[in-house]
C-alpha cells in the first residue's frame, strides 16, 4: 500500500506499477536500450568539440576540421533518432499501462456494494479513474524513463571527465553533494506538497460535480452567493497547494543554477592557471569541462523536476491502488444459473442494517407465491426499499435467509439472479443516450423490432413516435429532455423488454402526472401478468389490486393481507393510512 507522506519513495507501490509492464516488455527494453545510446551520444559532442579545438582549430588543419564538423554532424543525427525513439516510445509505453489500469479499476469499481457508493464521492472516485490515472502516464513518459537516462548521462559524464582531468573532476565534484543534499530535501517537500495538491484537487472535483448535478436545488433555494463562497474557500485551499509547490521549486533551482555558474568559474580559474603554467590542460578540455559541468548539472536539475513528475504520478497511483485494495464487493460464490423462475419468494427472519448496531430490518419474514402482486405500504424509513435492495443482493443480510423458487439467493450466481429481476426506481435513471439505448443497454440479443412491438404491447409507442427522432431520440444527461413521467414509462418499457421473472417497483408512479400515471398503470397491469411482482405504492389502484398487503413499521412487519381484510382490522396501521391518505386521493 501507500507510503507514508514525506517519504521519498515508495519502492513497494513502484514495484507494483511496474507489473503492467510486463506485457510490454519488448517496448519497455527498447526505451531502455535508446536511453543508454542518447546517453552516450549526448556526451559525445562535447568530446568531440575537444578534439576539434585541440587537433583542428588550434593548429589551423582545415581538412581535420571538417572532418570533425562532418562527425559531430553524424552524432547530432543519431542523437536526434535516439531521442525519437525514447520520447515516442516511452509516451507510447506509459498510456497503454494507464488504459490497462483505467480498464482494471473501472472493473472493480462496477463490482462494489452499493455501500461502498453510499459513503464515497463521486467526485473523488471520477478523479481517481480519469485525472490520477492520467497523472500515472507521466510516470513513464516523463518520470521515471528521463530520471534514468538523466543517470546514465552523468554516468558516462563523470567517466569522461576523470578519463580526461582527474583533478578538473575533483574540482567539479565539490559542489556536487551541496546540489545532491539540496535535491534530497526538495524530493521530500515536493511529496508532501503534491499529496496536498491531490486531496486539495479532488475536493473540488468533488463539490462542482455536486453543484453542477444540483443546481436545480441551489437556485430554487437561492444558494448562489453561499456556494460561491464555499467554492471560492475550496479553490483558494487548491491554490494554496499548488503554490507551495511554487515555493519549493523557487528555492531550488536558483541554488542549482548558481551552483552550476560556481562550479564553471571555478573550471575557468583552476584549467586556465593550469595550461598558462604547464600545458597540462588544453583549451579543447578546458572547453569541454565547462560543457560536461553544465551537462552534468543540468541532470541533476532534471531529476529533481522529473522526480516531481514521479512524485506526482506516484500519489496518484498510491490513490489508485488505494480504490483497488478496497474489499467492498457483494460475494458472488453461487453456483447455480437460474432462467425462467417460477418467482416463489420468501425472506425468512431477514436482518439487516445499513449502519452497525441500527437495524432497518428486524426479523422481516414473509411469502410471495410465483404470480402475485405484493404491495408494501409504510411510512418513509419503514424497509420498503431494503426489502427489494436485498432480494436483489446490493447489500449483504446481517442475519436470516431469502429465497427464489426454493432456493437461497446466495446460492445463485449473482449476474444470473439479477437478470431474473427488472426494477423500476421512483428515481429514474437515464444515459445520455439514444431511447434505444436506454432501453436494451446495448443488449445485443435485444432487437429493435422487441423494442417497438414491447412499446406497443405497454400502450407508449405512439408517445415515443412523438418524439424528434423517435426511438433514437437523445435524452441528455439523466434524461433532462425528458419529463419525469416520461422518464417513468421508458423505464417501464426497459423493464419489459428485459422479459424478468420477477417485476419490482419502487414508488413508480408516485410523482407522475395523471395522463402518464394512467399509461402506466396500463403497462403495470400488462407487464405483472404471469410475473410476481412486488409493488412499493403510494397510489391506491395498485395497492387496492395487489394480491396481498404487507405493512411496514420500523424494520418489522406489522400488518398482511388483502386491501380488504385489512380495512376491517379496528385501529389497523393500513386503515388508519387509507383514510388519512387514500380517501383524500380516492375524493380527488
Amino acid at each position: 500500500m501507500a507510503s507514508k507522506t514525506g517519504n521519498a519513495f515508495d519502492f513497494n507501490l513502484f514495484k507494483r506499477l511496474l507489473k503492467y509492464t510486463d506485457p510490454y516488455k519488448k517496448t519497455f527494453y527498447l526505451v531502455g536500450v535508446a536511453a543508454v545510446l542518447l546517453s552516450v551520444a549526448s556526451v559525445l559532442r562535447p568530446y568531440l568539440l575537444k578534439v576539434t579545438i585541440d587537433q583542428a582549430i588550434v593548429p589551423q588543419d582545415y581538412s581535420e576540421l571538417l572532418y570533425y564538423i562532418l562527425l559531430m554532424s553524424g552524432v547530432l543525427l543519431a542523437e536526434v533518432l535516439f531521442q525519437f525513439c525514447f520520447i515516442y516510445f516511452a509516451n507510447w509505453l506509459g498510456q497503454e499501462v494507464v488504459r490497462d489500469l483505467r480498464v482494471n479499476l473501472f472493473e472493480h469499481m462496477l463490482q462494489f456494494k452499493m455501500k461502498y457508493f453510499d459513503k464515497s464521492a463521486v467526485g473523488r472516485l471520477v478523479t481517481r479513474a480519469v485525472s490520477d490515472i492520467e497523472t500515472i502516464a507521466s510516470i513513464f513518459s516523463q518520470g521515471l524513463f528521463m530520471i534514468i537516462s538523466d543517470l546514465l548521462k552523468m554516468l558516462v559524464i563523470l567517466g569522461v571527465m576523470f578519463y580526461q582531468s582527474w583533478q578538473l573532476t575533483l574540482l567539479v565534484l565539490t559542489v556536487l553533494p551541496f546540489i545532491m543534499y539540496a535535491t534530497r530535501v526538495f524530493q521530500k517537500k515536493m511529496k508532501i506538497a503534491f499529496e496536498e495538491v491531490r486531496t486539495q484537487v479532488a475536493n473540488l472535483n468533488t463539490f462542482v460535480q455536486e453543484r453542477i448535478t444540483g443546481m436545480k436545488i441551489v437556485q430554487l433555494f437561492t444558494r448562489e452567493k453561499e456556494e460561491y463562497e464555499n467554492f471560492k474557500n475550496i479553490n483558494d485551499k487548491h491554490r494554496k497547494a499548488w503554490v507551495k509547490t511554487v515555493w519549493y521549486n523557487s528555492i531550488f533551482f536558483p541554488i542549482a543554477e548558481m551552483s552550476t555558474s560556481i562550479t564553471i568559474g571555478l573550471i575557468v580559474w583552476f584549467g586556465g592557471l593550469r595550461a598558462i603554467e604547464s600545458d597540462a590542460v588544453s583549451l579543447g578540455v578546458i572547453i569541454m569541462f565547462i560543457e560536461l559541468s553544465q551537462m552534468l548539472f543540468k541532470p541533476l536539475r532534471q531529476i529533481a523536476d522529473k522526480f516531481n513528475t514521479l512524485q506526482m504520478g506516484m500519489v496518484a497511483a498510491n490513490r489508485v491502488f488505494g480504490v483497488l485494495d478496497t474489499r467492498s464487493t457483494i460475494k458472488d460464490e453461487g453456483t447455480k444459473e437460474v432462467k425462467d423462475l417460477r418467482g416463489d419468494i420468501e425472506f425468512k427472519d431477514v436482518r439487516f442494517s445499513y449502519v452497525d448496531d441500527e437495524e432497518v430490518l428486524k426479523g422481516v419474514s414473509f411469502k410471495a407465491n410465483a404470480g402475485e402482486t405484493i404491495a408494501i405500504v409504510g411510512a418513509t424509513g419503514a424497509g420498503k426499499s431494503t426489502v427489494i435492495n436485498l432480494l436483489n443482493r446490493f447489500y449483504e443480510i446481517n442475519g436470516g435467509q431469502i429465497f427464489i423458487d426454493g432456493l437461497d439467493i446466495n446460492s445463485i450466481k449473482l449476474k444470473s439472479l439479477r437478470s431474473q429481476i427488472a426494477v423500476v426506481l421512483q428515481n429514474v435513471f437515464l444515459f445520455a443516450d439514444t431511447i434505444m439505448n436506454n432501453i436494451t443497454l446495448e443488449n445485443p440479443e435485444v432487437t429493435e423490432e422487441d423494442v417497438i412491438n414491447a412499446a406497443k404491447r405497454i400502450g407508449i409507442h405512439e408517445f415515443i413516435e412523438t418524439l424528434p427522432n423517435g426511438y433514437y431520440y437523445n435524452v441528455k444527461e439523466r434524461g433532462a429532455m425528458l419529463s419525469s413521467g416520461q422518464r417513468q414509462l421508458i423505464s417501464f418499457l426497459r423493464a419489459f423488454v428485459s422479459n424478468p421473472s420477477i417485476l419490482v417497483l419502487d414508488e413508480a408512479t408516485s410523482s407522475v402526472d395523471s395522463y402518464s400515471e394512467q399509461l402506466i398503470q396500463d403497462a403495470t397491469d400488462k407487464i405483472t401478468q404471469g410475473r410476481t411482482s412486488i409493488v412499493i405504492a403510494h397510489r391506491l389502484a395498485t395497492i387496492k389490486k395487489a394480491d396481498k398487503i404487507m405493512v411496514m413499521e420500523a424494520g418489522e412487519i406489522v400488518e398482511m393481507g388483502t386491501h380488504q381484510e385489512l380495512l376491517q382490522k379496528e385501529n389497523g396501521y393500513y386503515k388508519n393510512l387509507y383514510e388519512v391518505q387514500f380517501k383524500a386521493e380516492e375524493a380527488v
